[in-house]
Order: C-alpha cells, then sequence, then structure tokens
C-alpha cells in the first residue's frame, strides 16, 4: 500500500478540496483536524459542506483540553516543557537577528563582488547550523518528554486515542486544515493521529492546507515579510511528520512573501537547500506517493532569486555549486 498526501493552497471562501476528495474517488467519510483553530474548532459547517461528502470532526483541541484539565500532573509536565521549547525559540530567534543584522551590514559594503559572495556564503552557513541546531535540540526535548510519559501512562491520553483510532478506522481520507501550527502540531502528536491513519489503511490519503502541510514536511519554517510589527526573519520552529520530505512548504504566499524582493528569496532559498521550497497560493497543488512529488503546481523559490510560478515539478532537487563544501 502506498500512502497519498496531497497539499493544496488556502481554501479560504473559494475552496477546492471538493474537487480533489472528487478526484480521488473518495465518497466519505472523511476525519478531519481543525485544532489549528482551537476553540474554533468545532465550527466546521461550511468545512464539511466544502468536502461534497460527510465529515467526522476528531475535535483534538478540545480532547486536548480534557485531558490537560483531568490529568493534572501530565499537565503540569507538559507546560513544563512548553515553557522550555519557548524559551528555546526565542533564544534562538536571538542569534538569528544577530546574524542578519551582520548579514545586511556586510552587503553594503563596497568591496570586490567575489569577496561579497564569500561573506554571503558565510552568513547563510551560520542561518543552516543554527537551523540545524535547534531542530535537534527540539528533537531531544520532545523524545525525553515521550520517554518519561509514554502514551500508556495516562489513562486518559490513552482513551482519546483508541477513540481517535476507531473515528479513523471508519474514514476514507484525512483532512488537516490550517490555523496555529504549533498547536497543530502538538495535538496531532499528542493523539497520535497520522500513526492510527496508516495502522487503520496504509493508503488512507492526506489532504492538507496552510498549517496541515507545514506539519506534514520534515522541518516547519515559520515565515512573515509583512507581520503588522514590522520586519521578521524566517525561523525554523520544529521537525514535523516528514510524510513529504524535503520540501519547506510556505502557504498564503501573496498575504506572507515579497516575491520580487530576490535577494531574499535567494538567501531564504539557499539557507533551506537542499529542500525545495515552495509557496501555495489558492489553487496550487502538490500530490506526493510515499514521499515522492508525482504532480506539482505552485511557485518554487530557487537559489538564483527567482520565483518560477507555474512551477511543475521538475528540478525538484538540485545541485548547487553554493552547497559544496557545507554540512549541517
Amino acid at each position: 500500500m502506498t500512502r497519498k498526501v496531497v497539499l493544496l493552497g488556502p481554501q479560504g471562501t473559494t475552496p477546492d478540496v471538493g474537487a480533489v476528495v472528487k478526484d480521488l474517488g473518495i465518497t466519505g467519510p472523511i476525519a478531519f483536524v481543525r485544532a489549528g483553530y482551537q476553540e474554533r474548532e468545532s465550527d466546521d459547517e461550511a468545512l464539511i459542506a466544502s468536502f461534497g461528502v460527510p465529515g467526522v470532526n476528531l475535535t483534538l483541541h478540545a480532547r486536548g483540553n480534557d485531558v490537560f484539565k483531568n490529568a493534572p500532573e501530565f499537565a503540569t509536565a507538559y507546560q513544563a516543557r512548553q515553557q522550555r521549547l519557548r524559551h528555546m525559540q526565542g533564544f534562538y530567534r536571538t542569534r538569528l537577528e544577530g546574524t542578519e543584522e551582520s548579514a545586511k551590514k556586510i552587503s553594503l559594503r563596497y568591496v570586490e563582488p567575489e569577496l561579497l559572495a564569500q561573506e554571503e556564503k558565510v552568513s547563510v552557513d551560520q542561518y543552516r547550523y543554527m537551523d540545524h541546531d535547534h531542530i535537534e535540540r527540539c528533537r531531544a526535548i520532545r523524545a525525553g518528554f515521550d520517554a518519561t510519559w509514554p502514551p500508556t501512562a495516562v489513562a486518559l491520553i490513552a482513551k482519546h486515542r483508541e477513540e481517535v483510532r476507531a473515528l479513523m478506522a471508519t474514514a476514507q481520507a484525512l483532512v488537516i486544515t490550517g490555523g496555529h501550527v504549533a498547536s497543530l502540531l502538538n495535538r496531532l502528536q499528542l493523539f497520535d493521529v497520522l500513526a492510527h491513519g496508516a495502522e487503520t489503511s496504509g493508503d488512507k490519503p492526506i489532504l492538507a492546507w496552510g498549517a496541515g502541510a507545514m506539519v506534514l514536511t520534515d522541518r516547519i519554517v515559520l515565515f512573515h515579510d509583512y507581520p503588522p510589527y514590522g520586519s521578521d526573519i524566517a525561523q525554523v520552529l520544529d521537525a514535523g511528520f516528514g510524510l513529504v520530505p524535503g520540501y519547506v512548504v510556505l502557504p498564503d504566499a501573496r498575504r506572507r512573501i515579497n516575491l520580487e524582493a530576490t535577494s531574499g528569496i535567494q538567501r531564504f532559498a539557499r539557507r533551506m537547500a537542499p529542500a525545495t521550497c515552495v509557496a501555495m497560493d489558492h489553487g496550487a497543488r502538490m500530490i506526493f506517493d510515499d514521499g515522492e512529488l508525482v504532480f506539482a503546481n505552485a511557485t518554487r523559490l530557487t537559489t538564483t532569486g527567482d520565483a518560477e510560478r507555474n512551477w511543475n515539478g521538475e528540478a525538484s532537487r538540485f545541485s548547487s555549486p553554493y552547497l559544496h563544501g557545507v554540512h549541517v
């Protein structure tokens, strides 16, 4: 059996998820996750209508609240873990900002282009090292927590996992929507949703967009060229589930990325290489079979600074001379 994963652009007021459901021959029911919307998780009527087939909400956010309310020892340990991860994210971001400021100052120097290119590579290597170090430290924190609090340690978590398993067993597909990416990641992990899908049916397709698409990659990257509080620097949040490895997914690109900023795109794509950076706007689609890209219609951000619109998946793996000698 192969697992099919379909990543979509933002759904908004004119969703196209129903067309994908129809193309895949799914007649329902569909299990879906709206945990990223937290307290608005149950506002799901419009989403179900967009499927064109019956849907069942796995209510992961509500399940998490039940666990935190009624398993106080676990809740205390979990909150301590989350606080530690937040502190680590803040320290990592501070280091990134220092490197960003230095890189900008160096780029304005009037020296020979060859020297500037060398210095640009040094700066990007620094980003890459910090990204790699941060994600490994996040993995270690989560692994340590899971060793102390295995799934069988909390009866209430085991109960909810079994209920989720039963719902997944009756579904023909899983849909993961957007919202708050950290909340979505944590709830999917807490209730082991993706493992349930694999156990109940190895070929059960997964459809995802927004934060849902981000968590299916092997590296969740936060980005925004137009944040309400000024400029921001892209940062790795955590490891994802790795169902679509080797890609950095950037949802809602028109609102969040300056696609005309050649130098910024170039630096970002080089920093993320050899992963392929893909911007997903409304109508975009990427289809994977067992982690291999088989169809694409999206915008690829290249190491030359171009935004390759209507990218069809060609050259999704590249060998960049810029990366020679870089080890992370």
